[in-house]
């Protein structure tokens, strides 16, 4: 594939944290585009997030390369006066401006729109909140966990009859968030090519949640009926359910109804489709349970390997239930460019997972590791017009402190 980086020239000033707004910013650098990294003086906490549990404990800072690859990094205390020229000269610098900041904050810091809009009227500037920029709850802190999956309803939906919620995974609203945030920037990029005019883009976990769960929602806003949460055994489609193999394997199963007659025969129960029990839409409706422990022994007295061959024989949708351990050797992830190598991070942090945009004919950039805190001040201070006496100055006001002087 040709390497021609879409958004080669594209400049990024990242001041977001945690993962949904930095890594729309990764999926705009795995593209070419130029991305700073602004941390405050103490740095994104998401630098610890390989510590704090229940992440998966390591020795290497895996999801601070994951949300923050390819980035150049410097440090800005925005509480300090002397970072205001600083700032000005960044947004006059950058194409775009992510930004998730508590609004309350934000005011405090005089960094809404319309205080750094003005110098850059080109400027795309991109804000991600929890909830939503109006309404009772829009000051609000908001994680994934809360705000996404939570308060979006996805929570109540994702688990079985008679189970509490439980914990959903972390970074993965996050993560759908950010292609969402990504996707408005694009649009507002597409935008100023046709006007010249920059824009104020932005979404919300919330708004991102209730998306992810708008078949549901939509739902309810035409008072549809709802079945009972779901129970395997005794579940509202036997056909749309999962079952555990003979080695233990758990797997989904779709089932759609023109396949219903292909997949009796091919398990080597045709009888299944006669069968006065389910044969009626009403009494199969009635017999469910009993459906669902027929194919449980049938599925339960062959291995995965033989209901592979089968399923894939008549083209029948069905999932592998995998563990991460087993999805990082899924041969699909590398053949499709989903996992591909992670340079200079060091430790066993050799690869990385790449953003889910594929464009045809153009190779992304190759994964870098993400900053050291601080790593580019003086670099970036410098293609900022600043002097080495005005860097000077910066670092010992504090405005824009390096690594060895927050360490003492």
């Amino acid at each position: 594939m040709a390497n021609d980086n879409i958004f080669s020239g594209l400049k990024v000033v990242d001041l977001a944290s945690f993962i949904a707004g930095p890594s729309a910013a990764v999926i705009l650098s795995d593209f070419g585009a130029d991305v700073i990294k602004v941390e405050p003086p103490a740095g994104d906490l998401w630098r610890i997030g390989h510590k704090i549990p229940p992440q998966p404990r390591a020795k290497d800072a895996y999801p601070w390369h994951l949300a923050n690859r390819n980035k150049r990094g410097i440090t800005l205390d925005l509480k300090n006066p002397g970072s205001r020229q600083v700032l000005e000269r960044l947004v006059k610098w950058a194409d775009v401006l992510i930004v998730n900041t508590p609004h309350p904050a934000r005011k405090k810091l005089q960094l809404e729109y319309d205080d750094v809009g003005q110098w850059n009227l080109r400027l795309i500037y991109a804000d991600v909140t929890g909830f939503g920029e109006n309404g009772p709850d829009a000051s609000l802190p908001g994680f994934d966990i809360t705000s996404y999956w939570a308060r979006s309803g996805l929570l109540s939906m994702t688990r079985d009859a008679g189970a509490p919620p439980t914990w959903p995974v972390a970074g993965s609203g996050d993560n759908a968030t950010a292609v969402g945030l990504y996707s408005a920037i694009v649009t507002a990029l597409y935008r100023r090519e046709r006007t010249g005019k920059g824009s104020y883009v932005t979404t919300s976990l919330l708004a991102e949640g209730v998306w992810s769960a708008s078949v549901s929602i939509q739902g309810a806003l035409c008072e549809a009926k709802f079945f009972a949460p779901h129970d395997r055994k005794n579940p509202a489609n036997a056909a749309l359910n999962v079952y555990q193999s003979s080695d233990g394997t758990w797997f989904v199963l779709l089932v759609t109804p023109d396949k219903l007659a292909a997949v009796a025969k091919a398990i080597g129960r045709p009888d299944l489709l006669t069968d006065p029990r389910f044969s009626d839409p009403t009494k199969l409706m009635a017999n469910m349970p009993q459906l669902a422990a027929i194919l449980d022994d049938v599925f339960g007295a062959q291995p995965m390997a033989r209901w592979y061959e089968v399923f894939n024989g008549i083209h029948v949708a069905f999932g592998v239930v995998r563990e991460p351990q087993e999805v990082i050797n899924d041969p699909q992830l590398r053949a499709n460019d989903v996992v591909v190598p992670l340079e200079g991070a060091g430790g066993k942090l050799t690869s990385t997972i790449s953003s889910p945009i594929q464009v045809h004919g153009v190779a992304k950039v190759p994964a870098k590791r993400a900053p050291a805190l601080g790593e580019h001040n003086e670099e970036v201070l410098r293609q900022l017009g600043f002097s080495a006496n005005e860097i000077d100055g910066l670092r010992a006001s504090g405005a824009t402190p390096n690594a060895k002087e927050r360490a003492a």
